[in-house]
C-alpha cells in the first residue's frame, strides 16, 4: 500500500508517521511549510499544490480534482492527513472513499471543527483526547477508527493542553494507520 502524508504545518504528525515505522511514498503540500524540509531530509518525495486562493473565489472542486491527479499519478492508495489546512472537495473524496485517515484534537463527536482544543477548555470538559476517523466530505464526521483520551488539568491553557493531546496522537496515529494499512493489505 503506497501511502501520501498531507501536511501544511510544522510535520510533527509526518514525523510521527516516519518514526513509526511507516513507508511514506510523498509528502503533498499546500503551502511552503516545515514538513517539505522534513520530507526532504528523509529522501521523501514532496508533491507541492500550492493553494494560490484563500478568498471566496477558491475553488475547491478544481483544487481537489488537482490533488487526486497528483497522487492517482504516484499510485497512492492510502492518504494520512497530517495537519493539512485546506478541506478538500467531493472529488478527493470520490476518489478515495474510505482510505483517507484523519486525526482529530477531541474525542470526536464531541468539539468537531478548527478549534476543538479552545472549546473542550470552554464548556469545562474534565476529559477530551485525540480521534483517529476516516475523513468524508463533511468535516470531523467519519467512522471512528480509535480514540485515546487526556485529562483536563485545572491550570491548562490551550496551548498546554494541544500539548499533551499531541502526545497521544503521536502514538495513536501511526498505531492506527498500521493496522488499516494491514486490513486493506489483508482484504486484496
Amino acid at each position: 500500500m503506497r501511502l501520501a502524508v498531507l501536511a501544511s504545518g510544522t510535520g510533527s504528525i509526518y514525523e510521527a508517521i516516519v518514526n513509526a515505522g511507516i513507508s511514506v511514498a510523498t509528502v503533498l503540500v499546500d503551502r511552503p511549510c516545515k514538513a517539505i524540509d522534513l520530507a526532504e531530509s528523509d529522501n521523501i518525495p514532496v508533491t507541492a499544490v500550492m493553494r494560490t486562493e484563500f478568498g471566496k473565489d477558491f475553488d475547491r472542486n478544481a483544487y481537489s480534482t488537482e490533488i487526486v491527479t497528483q497522487l492517482q499519478r504516484q499510485q497512492i492508495d492510502v492518504i494520512a492527513m497530517a495537519g493539512f489546512g485546506t478541506v478538500l472537495g467531493k472529488p478527493f473524496f470520490d476518489a478515495y472513499n474510505g482510505r483517507v485517515l484523519n486525526t482529530h484534537p477531541s474525542l470526536l463527536p464531541s468539539f468537531p471543527g478548527w478549534h476543538a482544543v479552545r472549546e473542550a477548555l470552554a464548556h469545562g470538559v474534565k476529559i477530551t483526547g485525540c480521534t483517529v476517523h476516516l475523513a468524508t466530505l463533511e468535516v470531523d464526521a467519519g467512522p471512528i477508527l480509535a480514540q485515546a483520551s487526556v485529562n483536563i488539568e485545572v491550570d491548562d491553557t490551550e496551548a498546554k493542553l494541544h500539548e499533551r493531546i499531541k502526545l497521544v496522537e503521536r502514538d495513536l496515529y501511526p498505531a492506527t494507520i498500521k493496522t488499516f494499512i494491514a486490513s486493506m493489505e489483508h482484504q486484496s
